[in-house]
């Protein structure tokens, strides 16, 4: 049975892998802003949390599958399963959907969210120290 304590790392843990996911689809985004076709990539947080949230609970791991002969796992979705394509929001001539003022934003509202749930983190485990310490 899992405690409130593990839930709640639990999901602070499953929010920073997506974040860091994102970040990592942004700063890619930023990087090929000059790349003819191009497409932008994201990924939607709140379904993809939710997703991973719901996976966790009913306990099914994602298994990656090369060959045909491999079992499948369970339903888990991996992170590249649930990034997509940004929707465009200005066309280029070269075909690239990159928009650097979007992208800026993004980035530095996941940081934002990263930074905070690491916080979060780090506030419950000195917490727990506390009373397990009882000071």
């Amino acid at each position: 049975m899992k405690t409130l304590f593990d839930r709640s790392i639990q999901f602070h843990q499953t929010a920073l892998n997506l974040q860091a996911h994102r970040q990592q689809l942004i700063a890619s985004n930023i990087a090929n802003a000059d790349t003819p076709n191009y497409k932008a990539k994201d990924v939607d947080f709140r379904a993809a949390l939710q997703g991973a949230l719901n996976t966790a609970r009913g306990g099914g791991v994602a298994l990656a599958t090369t060959q045909s002969g491999h079992i499948a796992g369970g339903s888990a979705p991996t992170l590249e399963s649930l990034t997509g394509y940004r929707a465009e929001l200005q066309s280029a001539v070269d075909g690239n959907t990159v928009n650097m003022d979007v992208e800026r934003a993004n980035f530095a509202e996941n940081a934002l969210h990263y930074e905070a749930s690491v916080t979060f983190i780090n506030g419950m485990l000195r917490s727990m120290n506390t009373a397990i310490t009882g000071q």
